[in-house]
């Protein structure tokens, strides 16, 4: 007893309040301990309690119960030491670490004290002791071999050393956060199992009832009558169920992944019926309001020449009845210098002249032409409206063709569709590239119809000809008169130019493409950004994107427009002077990393739309 008592330390069994052995030892819920009467003290009168070691604070105050394994342990060290009482354990009341039970004299004690390191002497062991039953803690190994290494060989320690031999393993219940914790059969807190904050004991049990994991003490205390088994087995348990439900997690994951694939199909769709329901929208409504402009149009035209013919039928009777009336005012005069003349004769002879009738018209059914001659305009107009709203109604119905947008070389258009696109469409002419003048980057078609950007560039003759900054590439077919027109399929590029240049264009180096340097074109950035490149440059809303660019030229008036001809929407139109020969131009543009690597397509002029 006394060789325990020894290298049990008071600290161990000290309250920090009063500073003296445990009395009704209790534990806060952070872990600390002190005795019931001094935390009780200490927590009096305050609205919000805190520990006084580790100041972890507690928004009510902990219902505290004595820690009866604690103190159990404290009496028995007590009791080795000889004390007993509650006062301190100081050395006077201790007595001799020797005794009559074949301990440590004291004189040893103080010499190993002074040999060895104070931490080593008051680290905890874990020490066998057949003839006593228990252990005693400690956190080092090694601990045995150095105390035998600092006394000597004939000394009880050393032989204590050799007899017992080295430490055995931890049992179950170790350490928790840097503090022992005792269970009715000792010291007990574990490395692997966590401790219960009530009882101080490993938390070993699963609560099938209330579904939690408890200590022993718990389940008898809180838990009686639930349906409780060891947390192993029922870890086990769970785990037979874990490839079930990972099957069925699997299968959700599944499930979701074709949700999002179908999502992005049906966002895909809502784009194409976008497109497709624009093209036909404008269609449609471009013809209403042409069939609206020239009827208007007509209008303006018959009512026009109806007020004309009105002026010129009011101007004619007026005339008439000017005459008509200078006639009556003649015959007046003639009737007045009548009545005052006195020569008798004279009078009656002349009045039977002035008394005939006059050469008047009569005019009570004469009226001006207020029929502008509209009606017939209207009328049509009507029917037109009429075959409006049938189609409207159609639509309404059935939807736009579904074939509007689609890439193939059978197409169902519309029949609102204008006459603009198929009006320059009879000027095509056939466009081929010209590799002389293609940048060394850009790679071209056998037949020199279509052309797209490489990764590299390509070993070619540097040529005066050729583009050496700008990847672009001009046509063979040169234009100095006439009217012509071409079309290219863009696909679904992101960037591309297209339009023409002069014959005198600078080449080489940095270009600064404007038509005041000789080049027309409209462009596309990132996909959806349309511009013509003027000083500065034109933005150009596109609603409907197109898949397939027509270019028409007309030399003499120096114009060069640009049409969607997928929806026959015509998109803007250049006004210049062309004072020498010009040429198709075509820029595919950079691939962007593979994003824009589809390639310009001169295609041939369809025209059976």
């Amino acid at each position: 007893m006394s060789f325990h008592g020894s290298f049990l330390s008071d600290e161990q069994f000290q309250c920090s309040i009063c500073l003296d052995v445990f009395t009704n030892p209790s534990s806060t819920p952070c872990g600390h301990s002190f005795c019931m009467g001094c935390i009780s003290r200490y927590w009096d009168g305050l609205k919000v309690c805190q520990c006084p070691l580790c100041k972890k604070t507690f928004q009510k105050r902990p219902d505290l119960q004595i820690n009866r394994t604690l103190r159990e342990i404290t009496e028995q060290f007590r009791s080795m030491k000889g004390g007993g009482g509650g006062g301190g354990l100081g050395r006077e009341k201790r007595g001799g670490r020797g005794g009559g039970d074949g301990g440590i004299p004291d004189s040893l004690f103080d010499e190993l004290k002074k040999k060895l390191p104070r931490p080593l002497l008051k680290a905890p062991m874990m020490l066998p002791c057949e003839a006593q039953g228990e252990t005693i803690s400690t956190s080092s190994d090694t601990f045995m071999t150095s105390l035998a290494s600092s006394v000597p060989n004939d000394s009880p320690i050393a032989a204590m050393s050799h007899t017992c031999g080295p430490p055995p393993p931890p049992p179950p219940y170790t350490r928790s956060n840097g503090r022992r914790r005792f269970t009715v059969s000792g010291a007990a807190s574990s490395q692997n199992l966590p401790i219960c904050e009530i009882h101080h004991r490993g938390i070993m049990i699963y609560c099938r009832t209330d579904r939690e994991c408890i200590c022993p003490e718990c389940e008898i205390s809180d838990h009686q009558g639930h349906d409780t088994v060891p947390v192993e087995d029922e870890w086990m348990g769970i785990k037979d169920q874990l490839s079930v439900w990972e099957q069925e997690i699997q299968e959700m994951i599944r499930e979701r992944i074709r949700k999002m694939e179908e999502i992005r199909m049906s966002v895909s769709e809502v784009e194409m019926a976008v497109e497709r329901e624009t093209a036909g929208s404008v269609c449609l409504f471009s013809m209403l309001v042409s069939a609206i402009e020239r009827s208007q149009a007509e209008l303006m035209e018959v009512m026009e020449m109806s007020r004309r013919a009105a002026e010129h039928q009011a101007d004619a009777m007026i005339r008439q009845l000017e005459l008509e009336v200078k006639e009556l005012r003649r015959r007046e005069g003639a009737l007045s210098e009548l009545a005052q003349s006195d020569d008798h004769m004279h009078c009656i002879k002349t009045f039977p002249i002035l008394n005939s009738p006059p050469p008047a018209k009569d005019w009570s059914r004469v009226s001006v032409n207020s029929d502008l001659g509209t009606g017939t305009i209207y009328r049509s107009l009507a029917v037109q409206v009429e075959k409006f709203q049938q189609e409207l109604k159609n639509i309404a119905e059935t939807g736009f063709p579904a074939l509007v947008l689609e890439p193939s070389p059978v197409r169902t258009l519309p029949s609102c569709f204008s006459a603009g696109v198929k009006s320059v469409q009879e000027y095509a002419m056939a466009v081929t590239l010209d590799s002389n003048t293609a940048h060394p980057r850009l790679i071209m078609s056998e037949d020199l119809k279509s052309v797209r950007c490489g990764d590299r560039h390509q070993l070619l003759p540097d040529n005066l000809e050729r583009f050496d900054r700008v990847v672009c590439v001009l046509g063979r077919e040169a234009i100095s008169s006439g009217k012509h027109y071409w079309e290219v399929e863009v696909g679904g590029k992101t960037d591309w130019d297209l339009g023409v240049a002069k014959q005198t264009v600078n080449r080489k180096g940095k270009i600064d493409v404007t038509p005041s340097n000789g080049y027309w074109f409209l462009s596309l950035r990132d996909k959806n950004k349309y511009a013509f490149r003027t000083e500065p440059s034109t933005d150009v809303q596109v609603n409907l994107r197109p898949r397939k660019i027509g270019i028409f030229v007309d030399f003499k008036k120096g114009q060069v427009s640009f049409y969607n001809v997928d929806a026959r929407i015509h998109i803007y139109t250049f006004n210049d002077t062309f004072s020498e020969c010009i040429y198709p131009f075509f820029s595919p543009c950079t691939n962007k990393s593979g994003k824009n690597n589809e390639p310009l397509i001169i295609t041939p002029v369809d025209m059976t739309w």
